[in-house]
Formats: structure tokens, sequence, C-alpha cells
């Protein structure tokens, strides 16, 4: 599995982007969001039960992140069609405001090393930074859920450019190892 430090893969997904008659769709790819830092998540299978929880729970944080510049993408190995139909089926993804990519050759999730041996993609989460580096990854049993609150966390970390502690939340003091060696 790809990790930190490892470059991003390249990658262009059909994605489900509205319930909108004719704006439905769109080619989604590495470049689209360039400059940006990307949350990038991947669920085992549409229309199932952890999953939408998840999905549903970074949509309601969209707002959030793209405070901070950043730009959620989430992926299966579904179709876009099967993203499409789960949308229009499921009251908490019909106003979903991130894409929904279609790994439907499974490159993505392959390149990623998070392709299982079902086909599926496991479900992990990556923090990509505007270089196209990822700064964190996570993956979970199928089985667990992840927590978007803590992802972004980590993301509010990540852009201090600074030391932070266990548990640090945006607004508290970093770490100042100076001060630290000096027995402050």
């Amino acid at each position: 599995m790809l990790t930190v430090g490892d470059k991003f893969p390249e990658f262009e997904l059909m994605a489900c982007v509205s319930l909108e008659k004719g704006k439905e769709f769109e080619e989604i790819n590495h470049k689209t969001y360039e400059g940006k830092f990307k949350i990038i998540f991947a669920w085992p299978r549409d229309f199932t039960f952890v999953c939408p929880t998840e999905i549903a729970a970074f949509g309601k944080l969209n707002e959030e992140f793209q405070d901070r510049d950043a730009q959620i993408l989430g992926f299966s190995t579904d179709s876009e069609y099967v993203h499409h139909a789960w949308r229009k089926d499921h009251d908490d993804l019909r106003d979903l405001p991130f894409p929904m990519l279609a790994d439907t050759k499974q490159e993505l999730s392959s390149a990623l090393g998070i392709l299982g041996e079902d086909g599926a993609a496991k479900r992990a989460v990556f923090i990509v930074d505007q270089n196209n580096e990822i700064q964190f990854s996570m993956v979970t049993a199928g089985s667990v859920g992840r927590n978007p609150k803590e992802v972004l966390r980590v993301l509010d970390a990540l852009q201090t450019d600074e030391l932070c502690p266990c548990n640090w939340t945006k607004g508290e003091s970093t770490l100042d190892p100076v001060a630290l060696l000096a027995g402050e």
C-alpha cells in the first residue's frame, strides 16, 4: 500500500457528480484539483451498510474541508451508473457535494495497493498535499467505519507545518522543540 511520502498515482476516472439530468457524470483526473489538498477515500462496494455512513459524514464536513482548500474525492470499483443509482436510492447520499469516482478497471485501487482479493477496494483514506504527495494514509477493516472528523484534524495539523502533539486540535498550541529542549 502506498503511504506517507509516496506520490499519489495518476488517474482518469468517470464520476457521478450530480443527480441533475444532463449533469450527472464528469471525467475527473489527477490534475482536476491541482494545487489543492485532496482527501481521497475508497469504500468497498455501493449499496452496502457501513459505506453510506462514512460517505454522508464526509459530505457533512465538505465545507470545512473546502475552507482548508481541500477537495474530497470518494471512489469504489463500482461504475458511475451504480453510484448514480445509489445516490438516487439513498436519502443521505442524494445531495452529496463531492464526486463519486468509478474505478471500474481497478487501476487506481491496484496502484494504491488497496485492491482486495474480492476485486473491491479496501476501506482506505489518503490526504494528498498540493504537490501530489501522500501525507496521511489509513486502511480499516471492512466492518469498521472511518472518522472523517479525525481526517479533518490530521489535515489541520499537516497545514500548520509545525509539530502537533497527540490529540492536537486546531487553535491549540503546537510544540516548540527549542523550548522543549531547554526544559521550558
